[in-house]
Parts: C-alpha cells; sequence; structure tokens
C-alpha cells in the first residue's frame, strides 16, 4: 500500500492555511484519515458534453490515484443512484448521487459543529464515508452514529471505514428520521441538502446541542449552513452562518422541469413588468430568499428559438408559473395559475434591497414542532413563517 502521509499533512497545511481548519485534534484527525481509501471502486470526473469519465482504483497507477485523491474537489462516486465507476465503460452521462466532498468543506463544517470529547454525534448522509472516519478519529467510534439511505453507498462507506481501523454504527435508512434507538445526542451534521431541518433531528438532540445543515429549498445554488442550538423547552435556535451546497436528500430531490415549457406557460392570468429584475434569482442571497418565500417553486433557464434569454419559475404542487421574457433591456412576467409566484418573490427581493441587500449570515431561524421561522433582524418585511 502507497503511503499516503505526505499527501495528508500537505493537505492538512493547506486547510490550515485556508482558514477552515484550526484545531491540533482535527488537524490529527486529516493527517491520520487516508482519503483514498473512501473512494473505492472508483470516481467520476467532469469530461466533455456535460458527461463523466469513469476512473478506478484497479485501472489507474498508484502515483495518480494518490493525486486524484488529494485534489481539493469534490469527487463523484455515484451517478442516477446506482451507476458506480467500475461499471462504465468509457463517458457515461448522468446525474451525481453520491461524491466524496472536498476536504475544505468537511472540515470546515467539522471545526462549527464545535465537538468536545465525550460528545455523541448523528450524521445524516454517510456518503464515501471521509467525514465519518474523520468523526470517529476525533471522539472514538462509539461515539458516532452515522446514517445512509442508499444500500450500496451505506455498504461501500461500511467496508471502507473497517479497512481504514473503524467498526461505527453505520446505519442504513432515511437519515430524515434521524436514528432514534442511540439518541439523544450532542451533535447533528447533515451532509445532504434539506429543504428545512427535520423536528426529529431537534428532538434527538439533547438541549444545549447543535444541529449543522444546509437547508434553504431544492435548487442546485441559493441554500445555506444553518446552525441552531436545542433549548430546554424543545425548540432550537440560530442562524444561517454561510453559503452551502450540498446534493438534496434522496427523499426530497426533485426531478428537473423539461419538457415544452412554452405550452406549460402558454396561459396567464396577467402580464405586466417586473419591477425587479429577475437575473437576481441567479445570484446566492436572492435564490435563498426566493425559496423562503415560495417554498415549492423551482427557477429555470432556457433560450427561444430566436435566442432570446427566457426565465421561468414553476410550482407544480400549486400548479403556478411564472415566465419571463426580455424587451429592450426590461423584463416582461407572466403569471398564471392561483399563486402569484413573481408577485411574492418581487416583494421579498424588494424588501431586501431596501434593508440594504444583507449578506446570507444575517437570517436567523427558530424550529418548533408546529413551525419554522425565518426573519432578518429589523426588516419586519422579511420574515416567513412555515408551518409544519
Amino acid at each position: 500500500m502507497t503511503d499516503t502521509s505526505p499527501e495528508r499533512n500537505a493537505l492538512a497545511a493547506r486547510l490550515m492555511r485556508a482558514g477552515v481548519l484550526s484545531s491540533s485534534r482535527w488537524r490529527a484527525a486529516v493527517e491520520a484519515v487516508p482519503r483514498e481509501l473512501f473512494l473505492t471502486p472508483g470516481v467520476f470526473l467532469p469530461a466533455e458534453g456535460g458527461r463523466w469519465r469513469p476512473m478506478t482504483v484497479a485501472a489507474t497507477p498508484p502515483a495518480d490515484w494518490v493525486r486524484l485523491a488529494y485534489r481539493d474537489e469534490s469527487l463523484t462516486t455515484q451517478l442516477d443512484g446506482h451507476l458506480t465507476a467500475d461499471q462504465a465503460d468509457g463517458l457515461v452521462a448522468g446525474s451525481p448521487t453520491s461524491s466524496s466532498t472536498t476536504p475544505v468543506t468537511v472540515v470546515d463544517m467539522l471545526e462549527k459543529l464545535e465537538v468536545d470529547d465525550a460528545h455523541r454525534v448523528l450524521e445524516i448522509g454517510t456518503g464515501s464515508g471521509y467525514s465519518t472516519a474523520l468523526l470517529c478519529f476525533r471522539l472514538g467510534e462509539d461515539n458516532v452514529t452515522t446514517v445512509e439511505v442508499d444500500p450500496h453507498v451505506s455498504a461501500r462507506a461500511d467496508a471502507a471505514l473497517e479497512s481504514a481501523g473503524y467498526s461505527t454504527w453505520t446505519v442504513t435508512g432515511d437519515g430524515l428520521l434521524g436514528h432514534p434507538r442511540r439518541a439523544p445526542y450532542d451533535r447533528v451534521i447533515a451532509t445532504c441538502a434539506v429543504r428545512r431541518i427535520p423536528y426529529t433531528w431537534i428532538r434527538q438532540t439533547k438541549p444545549g446541542g447543535i444541529v449543522l445543515a444546509t437547508i434553504g429549498g431544492t435548487w442546485l445554488y441559493g441554500t445555506g449552513l444553518a446552525k441552531v442550538t436545542v433549548a430546554e423547552d424543545g425548540s432550537a435556535e440560530g442562524g444561517i452562518i454561510g453559503r452551502s451546497s450540498f446534493m438534496q436528500a434522496r427523499s426530497q430531490a426533485e426531478t428537473p422541469v423539461d419538457g415544452d415549457l412554452s405550452a406549460r406557460t402558454a396561459y396567464a392570468d396577467g402580464e405586466r413588468e417586473a419591477e425587479v429584475c429577475p437575473l437576481l434569482l441567479q445570484e446566492w442571497m436572492p435564490a435563498f430568499l426566493a425559496q423562503l418565500a415560495t417554498p415549492g417553486a423551482r427557477f429555470t433557464r432556457a433560450t427561444s428559438s430566436t435566442g432570446e434569454r427566457l426565465l421561468y419559475l414553476f410550482d407544480p404542487d400549486r400548479e403556478s408559473f411564472a415566465s419571463f421574457t426580455e424587451r429592450g433591456g426590461s423584463w416582461r412576467v407572466r403569471q398564471g395559475g392561483p399563486a402569484a409566484l413573481w408577485d411574492v418573490i418581487e416583494q421579498a427581493l424588494a424588501a431586501w434591497q431596501d434593508a440594504g441587500r444583507p449578506d446570507i449570515t444575517a437570517v436567523r431561524l427558530r424550529v418548533t414542532p408546529e413551525s419554522h421561522t425565518y426573519w432578518i433582524d429589523g426588516h419586519p418585511a422579511l420574515r416567513w413563517r412555515h408551518d409544519v
């Protein structure tokens, strides 16, 4: 077996310089856990035409495999919920459904989790198992419970953890339900994105414990890293501490809006000029606010046969849409269905602009058994309550 301690030490040094790794205990974990063990049987690398190139440990020279394993990037390990690199022959198409997240993101989240030596941690989304191994090194394998919904992903992660020397509690199941048999936990960390923090996670966390998860909606961007502290009364309160992007939890993943979009937006209830530019929805904070204002909306971009930019909002559950076309530097919006999607989002974006365009870290949130409430202090128009 190739000795990768120089690469692990170099990775730790890079993370220190990047400012995401600060504690000596987490540095020791990064230097001890071989990331390459958690990439078996292989990974998919982006290729031309939106396709993927498989690379397997069996067919890659050891030195090249090590260099790949210690790249500062996420590495896709599964496509379409089943395909792994060893099953692919040449370039393939597909959507990533499991990955080994970039070490920068993994270690940054672990540092933000604020663990102590005796803490018991529930991890939602085992994935490759690399972050699980770091937790096991830091806290001891009996203090770590990890849940993965995909049985094949779970089995591969469990095998990798065993090969790294960790016999932890690897559970196959729906992570949105947590794992009550090992509760209560001092910390809960999610390595998948969720629309909102499931109350089951709050209920399974001790008072004073922390839940850390990427929330905000189902868009591929415009989501935030929420950090909340559980109170004695069973509520939890905190804020969004930064931008964050992860694959959506499997049970909440949505298929892309496709088909004949013009047909789906053929009959509108009204048309007007947009008072706020809809291109704002391509920016992170406006996208986050849009998903707070209209949780079921999906944003889609397209191009007409004549080369015009087209933008759409769809809410399938409420059978509503908004479509945008650009005319002479301004945008026209057509809306249809019982919910005026753009009216609601436009009000939120206008209020955000009037408030001085605060960053996503200004957003606070409170979770109770009945609701999730989000707000920005000092701005009553920037407040949303989502009932459970």
